[in-house]
């Protein structure tokens, strides 16, 4: 199946809380919502299961975004629990409402090398894992999203590493991060098939990924980093190509629109995915 749908509140939805914005998407006719936990996670269990059961009532698929005030490569103890607390708290209530993932940027490298920070988001995640199942919750993954600059943890090798070798941790792909990352990296349907390529020792049942167009400045042997976030029509990159692959494929995913004009662009999506036969 494929979900579509936006990271937060849709623009046309007067009403600014978690259950208009579903009922905002489900009367757009689109199928997904991801909550966001931008700067804190400010809502209750109770809140998080009753925005569940209006979920499952408008058949909309929940994720979860931890607070972007996340930071496993941390070398400081209290800001690495920190860190830790808030994915954990963004787990309990991903649980709560019946989301299967909680999507979170891992970190930056600061003074440590790729391969040591490599280490400290393994052992983060694990310990992260350890703390859900200790409060009976086993049904929500994390999910690394992959990252849009130099100096962050975040390639599609990286993240794949950690979710390879810690359970319940999957690869979030932010298709323009990656973009940005490896400096246009996606051109044709082929260099989009390369990712799905490199993610199938990981077995995946369901691809949960960020959809949005960025710009990027260019740091030499072809690598980028992310400036800032544009529309789906300034092609950077280009969301044709990847539909196609993905239908020709029959890939079970989601793609979550972070575009500056949120459900615009989730809409868009949907037409090109209509166009090439897909229907919903």
């Amino acid at each position: 199946m494929i979900f579509l749908g936006s990271a937060g509140v849709p623009t046309v939805c007067r009403e600014r809380t978690t259950a208009a914005g579903i009922r905002c998407v489900a009367e757009l006719k689109l199928n997904a919502f991801e909550c966001e936990f931008v700067r804190r996670v400010g809502m209750s269990n109770e809140m998080a299961r009753e925005v569940g059961e209006l979920a499952r009532e408008l058949k909309i698929k929940l994720s979860v975004h931890c607070p972007y005030f996340v930071n496993l490569c941390s070398q400081e103890k209290e800001k690495l629990k920190a860190s830790q607390k808030r994915i954990l708290d963004s787990v309990e209530r991903a649980h709560f409402m019946g989301a299967d993932v909680a999507v979170f940027h891992p970190g930056f490298y600061g003074k440590l090398a790729p391969a040591e920070a490599l280490e400290a988001v393994k052992r983060a995640c694990a310990e992260i894992i350890d703390g859900a199942s200790a409060k009976g919750i086993r049904g929500v993954q994390l999910g690394l999203e992959t990252m849009g600059k130099q100096s962050t943890f975040g390639t599609l090798d990286e993240t794949a590493a950690v979710c390879r070798e810690v359970e319940r941790c999957v690869p979030v792909v932010d298709w323009a991060h990656l973009n940005c990352r490896y400096g246009g990296v996606f051109k044709t349907q082929e260099d989009y098939g390369k990712i799905f390529d490199e993610l199938k020792p990981l077995k995946l049942k369901h691809l949960h990924t960020h959809a949005t167009c960025a710009e990027y400045t260019l740091v030499g042997a072809g690598k980028g980093n992310e400036k800032h976030h544009l529309t789906l029509d300034a092609k950077k990159p280009d969301y044709e190509p990847l539909v196609r692959e993905i239908l020709r494929r029959k890939i079970d995913i989601t793609l979550i629109s972070e575009s500056p004009t949120l459900e615009q662009d989730a809409l868009f999506l949907k037409r090109v995915f209509e166009k090439h036969g897909y229907r919903f």
